[in-house]
């Protein structure tokens, strides 16, 4: 008798090829049979006019506190998602030692987005080292299946304490240890190495983090761990200085697939050709054997945001002061004539890399507090700065300073022009991901770029076909990471499994959830058309809620291909 078997399905099988009519089997985990099936099963579900395919493999994500209070990796389950990559951009909470807990996240707050008060409270330390980490993962039970990436910040902040953030260069005994750290994760488990050069990564009080300070050669002799074992990705968020070029010589030096990460890739109306740029070169890399890849986001890069936590803005350097500063300073500082000055000045000449480049159009009215305001509300910062004939930077603060700086904004920075992002989702170096799953909860919640891809660029554009857009959120991301058994429908694979109705299947818009520990709220979403998510052969979500385990069914990877 079989576990489950799946009727009248239209089968991808997550390879690209077309679909098939036919029924699935499962037992143990494991799917047993494709074909029409006879047996008689313990459930058996009729999925006719639906289509089943392997879950979706999302490679970046931060649930990496959340996992130790919520097995469920919540929304990413409910959104189609089977298999999840933690740990990126090198930020973590694994290793750590006892006394640089708190140090540890409250960088992680800051840098991802997070409730610090969620994450005090609801961080359950069981560990200290990485391999301690992996263990409690098992022991907690995750509803996906979780691989986790050694971190440059988290092993600088184990090694180094606060002095991470402060001093560039490592003595030779620290760089030592950190070696030995970044050994340490890649024995027991770890997918490989992340880390982040990015100048929009900053910690508690505006400090940098750890890895964003530290030099090129050593983040060389770190990656060089994934070139003596012969394993492991590098994933890194990129900002300006780790180019395309420096990225191909690590991967020419370890042997090992690169993974870049930055807004530079993508599609930007301020400088609509710099991502092109980018994937160019890394098609050059691919033509020349170096396996260097960009991690592209399908969805419309948006954050909500107020001027109490400014965090997309504080790459500017007139915000340095607001970084220091209390809440109850602030609105003096946004007064301040100074102040005003030197933010006009920065986005005369912004930074590279940074999020907000100065076109107001792209900063828009989000929830205002007084009443008065709500016709206010989906405008431009422009078009109220047209309307009244003043200066937006003016607007934009005159209007948060009326209402104690409660006023949420939205800005949408990236990604919003369809033919401008078409090519980077067809370009050979893009892999299909970048959900940041986990962080940014106040502000976002992109953890169903999956459905969000399957809905948007498939269904409503037509960009891909039904199975080539099932293989890039699949089969693709698994091979790039060298996941094996994962993004595929075939017998004697893991049976983790997507039930859906291509004709209805997408994603709500944010929206909040109050129940973080401590209270917390956050943003999450919802989806459509999803009738059913496996893991492991076990139901983990029926389309309407989760379903109850004490121990979920997710496998913690700690075996890859090389």
């Amino acid at each position: 008798m079989h576990d489950l078997i799946i009727r009248n399905a239209q089968v991808y099988d997550g390879t690209g090829l077309p679909p098939v009519l036919t029924d699935v089997a499962v037992s143990n985990g494991l799917i047993t049979h494709i074909g029409q099936v006879t047996n008689p099963a313990q459930e058996i579900i009729d999925a006719q006019g639906l289509a089943l395919m392997p879950g979706i493999v999302d490679l970046h994500t931060h649930y990496d506190a959340q996992v130790t209070w919520d097995r469920t990796m919540s929304p990413s389950p409910a959104l189609g998602v089977t298999t999840a990559v933690i740990g990126n951009c090198g930020f973590g909470i694994a290793p750590c030692p006892a006394p640089l807990r708190e140090t540890m996240l409250k960088n992680l707050s800051v840098v991802e987005g997070m409730d610090l008060n969620a994450l005090l409270t609801g961080v359950n330390w069981e560990f200290e080292s990485f391999g301690q980490y992996m263990d409690q993962l098992r022991r907690i039970g995750p509803y996906v299946n979780t691989a986790v990436f050694a971190g440059h910040s988290v092993i600088r902040t184990a090694v180094m304490g606060a002095d991470g953030s402060v001093n560039a260069d490592p003595t030779p005994e620290q760089l030592q240890a950190m070696q030995t750290m970044v050994r340490d994760a890649m024995d027991h488990g770890a997918i490989g190495f992340a880390s982040s050069f990015s100048p929009n990564h900053s910690g508690y009080g505006g400090i940098p983090m750890p890895s964003t300070i530290a030099s090129e050669s050593e983040l060389r002799a770190l990656t060089s761990v994934l070139g003596e074992q012969k394993k492991g990705v590098f994933m890194m968020a990129t900002g300006t200085r780790g180019s395309p070029d420096i990225m191909e010589s690590i991967v020419k030096e370890t042997g090992r697939p690169a993974y870049i990460s930055t807004v530079l890739t993508m599609y930007n109306e301020g400088n609509p050709s710099l991502a092109a740029t980018y994937y160019e070169r890394c098609a050059q890399a691919l033509a020349r054997g170096h396996e260097l890849y960009i991690l592209t986001s399908c969805q419309p890069l948006s954050f909500d945001f107020s001027l109490t936590d400014p965090y997309m803005l504080l790459s500017h350097s007139a915000f340095d002061v607001v970084k220091s500063s209390t809440v109850e300073a602030l609105p003096g500082i946004y007064r301040s004539a100074g102040f005003r000055e030197a933010f006009r000045h920065n986005l005369k000449q912004p930074k590279e890399g940074i999020l907000f480049l100065g076109n107001w159009r792209q900063i828009e009215v989000g929830q205002t507090v007084r009443p008065e305001n709500q016709t206010l509300e989906g405008l431009s910062i422009q078009a109220l700065a047209d309307q009244q004939g003043l200066d937006p930077v003016d607007v934009f603060l005159d209007l948060a300073l009326s209402e104690d700086l409660g006023t949420h904004f939205v800005g949408k920075f990236f990604n919003n022009n369809d033919e401008g992002v078409a090519p980077s989702l067809k370009h050979p170096a893009s892999v299909i991901t970048l959900s940041d799953a986990g962080a940014h909860l106040s502000y976002m919640c992109d953890a169903g770029f999956g459905l969000y891809f399957l809905s948007h660029w498939v269904r409503d554009t037509g960009h891909f076909t039904l199975s080539e857009g099932i293989r890039r959120i699949t089969s693709e991301p698994a091979d790039r990471f060298r996941i094996p058994e994962r993004g595929r429908l075939a017998v004697g694979l893991p049976a983790d499994l997507l039930l859906f109705d291509p004709l209805t299947v997408g994603i709500s818009k944010p929206l909040p959830l109050q129940d973080l520990p401590g209270g917390g709220t956050r943003m999450v979403r919802t989806a459509t058309g999803v009738h059913g998510v496996w893991v492991n052969g076990v139901k983990v979500h029926d389309g309407q809620d989760y379903v109850a385990h004490e121990h979920g069914p997710g496998a913690v990877l700690d075996q890859f291909n090389s």
